[in-house]
């Protein structure tokens, strides 16, 4: 249990020191950081690689893999979409005077846009779930406590780490 407690804080601290930088590239034409496409990408790519690595699938589990990197990838991708598309709905604001933007403010507009991301963030949490379903019945009990420990703890901090970042940023524009 240790060596497997080593091995998942050094996949989390490779993961944090190596991916972390490029995806937290910031746009060079927009006041706002973002994470590029690719750079997301990267970042997925790691948040696969880590949970994989760290519940150290058997051949049987193994078949059951590809649903769930599936539902993250898809899920990943779906949310990037919407960061830009809320990014690219900013800077619209910004070529706008405030009384345009009070002007011409839609209520209803955005609540059916809020509604639909809320939609999409639905359907992906659920394809998610039930691609999990299957494995996460397969797993060990320590399989299981390795996930949990991923989920709530070197997951949240890779989010943490990420925003951090982006604060930081901001301070130097």
């Amino acid at each position: 249990m240790k060596r497997m407690l080593v091995a998942t804080v050094a996949v989390t601290a490779g993961a944090l020191f190596v991916a972390c930088p490029p995806a937290l590239a910031q746009a060079p034409t927009t006041g706002t950081p973002q994470v590029s496409g690719a750079a997301d990408a990267d970042m997925t790519d790691v948040r696969v690689n880590l949970v994989k690595a760290a519940l150290q699938l058997t051949p049987d589990q193994e078949k059951l893999w590809p649903a769930v990197e599936d539902a993250i990838r898809t899920r990943a991708k779906n949310r990037q979409e919407r960061i830009a598309n809320a990014a690219a709905r900013i800077n619209e604001l910004r070529d706008r005077t405030p009384i345009e933007i009070l002007r011409d403010r839609d209520p209803i507009d955005f609540m059916h846009r809020r509604a639909d991301a809320l939609a999409q963030r639905s359907a992906d949490l659920k394809k998610l779930a039930d691609a999990w379903q299957p494995l996460y019945s397969t797993l060990s009990p320590d399989q299981k406590r390795r996930m949990a420990f991923l989920a709530v703890f070197v997951l949240r901090e890779l989010r943490s780490e990420m925003e951090q970042r982006m604060l930081m940023s901001e301070d130097y524009e």
